[in-house]
């Protein structure tokens, strides 16, 4: 057994298991299930499984204890710490956005979310694949593609798989690609593969770039619209005052803030007025309450 101190945390190694201690503001449920990520699949015994920066490990969390299966402290400390977003107060946070009772219901209801700050490139397709889809089929076209192209991950004796660079993509025949069930997007995954490939985008530079040439620099992109650029930009860390839109956003929005019918235009203004470099927290807060209590679904 190793323990060690670490930013506040005390963690622990034990039988290639890492045990994170005095963790707070951590609901896996909350954090895996609200629409940022696609890869973890919660299993019989509430214990989440995902893959996730070439590893693949089980998540689960208890009175504010955190367990990684499958993990070390090299790796707690060089992925999973960034990763969980573990060194942001979001007590704080919550504190900040529960300006109305709007807000107050939705970060007491989302207690437990974190953005996650994923591989910008994973971050960049898996929204590709979300465009007109559902969370199901997405996580399904994402598992797919990972299956065909990604690397073999050995996970306790059963093989998993890593999702694939930008490299394997590039080379992937367009028909079968299409046997994975992307549909029309698989044509926009191949056109995003070949220009970082070619380096006509780079993603690792888009945090030097202020949000709305990072957003432009996306939607340079085949069917990388304003939503889903903004959508890679929050998932992957590189950005959080964006304010992911689509069209049922933009009508929770209507009905919980506006009263009346609004532009995209307008939503996006209104959000950046008032939650300012928190708005993509806000999102994932009231995206969640609205959507596990179907607020705007009708």
């Amino acid at each position: 057994m190793v323990l060690m101190k670490y930013n506040g945390y005390e963690v622990t190694e034990r039988e290639n298991c890492i045990i994170v201690e005095n963790v707070k503001d951590f609901n896996p449920v909350h954090i895996f299930e609200c629409g940022q990520c696609f890869r973890w699949i919660r299993q019989d015994d509430g214990i989440y499984m995902g893959t996730a920066l070439g590893r693949t490990v089980n998540v689960s969390f208890s009175d504010g204890v955190l367990r990684i299966d499958n993990s070390n402290l090299e790796d707690f400390k060089n992925l999973w710490f960034d990763y969980f977003d573990l060194g942001r107060d979001y007590s704080e946070i919550k504190a900040a956005l529960a300006k109305d009772e709007i807000m107050k219901r939705a970060v007491e209801f989302g207690y437990g979310i974190r953005i996650l700050k994923q591989d910008i490139w994973e971050t960049l397709i898996s929204f590709i694949i979300s465009a007109n889809n559902r969370i199901p089929m997405i996580m399904k076209v994402v598992d797919s593609i990972s299956r065909a192209y990604g690397e073999e991950i050995d996970f306790k004796g059963r093989t998993t798989y890593a999702f694939p660079s930008a490299e394997s993509l590039s080379n992937a025949v367009l028909e079968h690609l299409q046997a994975c069930k992307g549909g029309f997007r698989c044509r926009y995954i191949l056109a995003a593969a070949n220009a970082v490939v070619n380096r006509e985008i780079d993603l690792d530079s888009l945090h030097r770039l202020d949000t709305d040439s990072a957003r432009c620099e996306l939607t340079r992109l085949p069917g990388v619209g304003n939503k889903v650029a903004d959508c890679t930009l929050l998932f992957s860390g590189v950005k959080y005052d964006v304010f992911p839109t689509d069209v049922w956003v933009k009508r929770v929005m209507e009905e919980l803030y506006l009263k009346r019918e609004a532009s995209f235009k307008e939503i996006q203004e209104f959000a950046a007025d008032y939650f300012g470099n928190l708005a993509g927290f806000a999102q994932q807060y009231l995206f969640y309450y609205a959507r596990e209590n179907r607020i705007g679904a009708g």
